[in-house]
């Protein structure tokens, strides 16, 4: 019986057979070429979507800030209120007599000139934080691409904020030498954290301790939670314009609104307050409630929660990024604020 011939354009179906895989006679057929065609075809599809995926996205529509216009309409409002008012009053003290007409005319300088002084402070308190924060973003892409080039011209302009500050002369003298030499770019970082901001980083810890302290025993005695409020409150402020000073920003009142919101969002990036409650929930249950009262285990999570909001207030105000180090942690404060909250210890440091 011969066997049909299949028709053209039509592959043969084999039937199904059995064989031994050590049978010499049995041969395999290898996979046919790929059409040069087809594949050139799917490569362009592939390079296409690469295409297609690398593509920016079209940008947002901005949204329209109906708050801002209302701030600057109200805020329209006052001066011209507070113009008028000005304006009346000083007509009705020439109608008086010409000498309390002059009067008021110079005490509006006065308070103009004021305004002014106020003005180009916080502008130059401004451009002072801009300024640490720029620095502080040339000197950790200097660490990571180890630029030595770029860590010279950075660390020529941290030396040169200092260059008011007679307790860093030396630190700066010697980081000046540094530079000097031949060091690639991440070792000289690290040796700038570690010559002339190590100092600085020691302070700073003990002015953080020391207010976590102080908020941990007011909240641990004080009998209104009013009072622990207005207590964590200020130890929190006063952290905040202390370690900006320490570490050069000195910012006025809008200087001090925009630490207050970058530390916010250090806080919102690095998961902060959450870590640090979950820290001392632990670490609370782990024996400091049976050896503490409720009061003050309350004290020491208020102490702890403090000391992480100067944690992150000393990596925003830093102008420059932990190298050799990690920075302080929650952790590294416990055991004083247990030990303060046990002997009752309201030792500042001088502060």
């Amino acid at each position: 019986m011969t066997e049909s011939t299949p028709p053209p354009g039509r592959q043969s179906v084999r039937k199904p057979a059995a064989f031994r895989l050590d049978d010499k006679t049995v041969q395999f057929e290898e996979e046919p070429a790929a059409d040069p065609l087809t594949a050139e075809a799917a490569m362009s599809d592939e390079a296409g979507q690469a295409i297609a995926l690398q593509r920016p996205a079209p940008p947002a529509g901005r949204r329209v800030r109906f708050g801002t216009w209302i701030a600057l309409g109200f805020g329209g409002l006052a001066s011209l209120a507070v113009g008028l008012a000005v304006d009346n009053l000083i007509r009705d003290l020439f109608a008086r007599t010409d000498w309390l007409g002059w009067t008021g005319v110079a005490l509006a300088l006065l308070a103009v000139f004021g305004l002014l002084g106020l003005l180009i402070r916080e502008a130059v308190a401004l451009a002072r934080l801009g300024k640490i924060d720029g620095l502080r973003e040339r000197l950790e892409k200097a660490a990571e691409d180890d630029d030595a080039v770029a860590a010279r011209g950075a660390l020529g302009d941290l030396i040169a904020l200092y260059k008011d500050r007679p307790e860093t002369a030396r630190n700066r003298r010697i980081l000046s030498g540094h530079m000097r030499e031949v060091i690639d770019g991440r070792d000289l970082v690290g040796l700038a954290e570690r010559d002339l901001l190590a100092p600085l980083d020691s302070e700073a810890r003990r002015i953080v301790l020391n207010s976590a302290k102080r908020v941990s025993l007011v909240t641990a005695v004080s009998p209104r939670a009013l009072v622990d409020l207005l207590a964590v409150l200020f130890e929190n402020v006063r952290i905040i314009r202390r370690l900006s000073a320490l570490y050069g920003g000195r910012p006025g009142m809008l200087g001090f609104l925009r630490l207050i919101r970058h530390i916010g969002t250090h806080l919102a990036l690095t998961g902060g307050m959450a870590a640090g409650d979950s820290l001392a929930s632990q670490f609370l249950g782990h024996g400091l409630v049976a050896r503490l009262s409720t009061r003050l285990g309350e004290g020491v999570v208020n102490g702890l929660l403090t000391a992480r909001i100067g944690i992150a207030a000393i990596a925003v105000c830093r102008p420059a990024p932990f190298v050799r180090t990690r920075g302080p942690t929650v952790s590294e404060f416990m055991s004083e604020l247990m030990k303060a909250a046990e002997t009752g210890d309201t030792t500042s440091g001088g502060i």
